[in-house]
């Protein structure tokens, strides 16, 4: 796989965490929170992954988006303002997957975790002129296979 198919697969695989986040939380009774808040961290770790192997980074592993955020705004300064919101993201990693952690997440949590999982996502993949052309055809399909409303 060369160098622009794996950034490609960083965003497919971020998207779709970002789409399991939204469908537990917003599809599921009761509402899975942990596990939408733990596909919002995933999400955003696949898209700060993305942005760095577009630029020939070999991203590491690690769940850390603190580290993996301060490592992109090596590269572009602008994620500065995202440490914040990686490291609340961060603590998603594993609290959300073992009964032992202490810490309550609430379903405010969990919206908010998905609307900056988003947000994140879009912001680095409009980075990225390859993901953000393929971002826009993909609305133009989805604009075009909604039938028209007639009255």
């Amino acid at each position: 796989m060369n160098g622009a198919d794996l950034v490609i697969k960083w965003f497919e695989k971020s998207a779709d965490d970002l789409t399991a986040a939204k469908r537990v939380f917003e599809n599921v009774h009761p509402k899975l929170i942990e596990i939408a808040c733990y596909h919002c961290q995933q999400s955003v770790e696949k898209s700060l992954k993305g942005f760095l192997q577009y630029y020939d980074i070999k991203p590491p592993h690690t769940h850390n988006l603190t580290m993996l955020c301060q490592m992109c705004s090596e590269i572009d300064s602008s994620f500065q303002g995202l440490q914040d919101m990686c490291s609340t993201l961060s603590t998603y990693a594993t609290t959300t997957r073992y009964p032992d952690d202490d810490i309550e997440i609430t379903e405010d949590n969990a919206r908010f975790a998905i609307k900056e999982a988003e947000r994140i996502y879009t912001f680095c993949a409009d980075l990225i002129p390859e993901i953000k052309q393929e971002q826009e055809q993909d609305q133009e399909q989805n604009q075009a296979q909604i039938p028209e409303q007639t009255m």
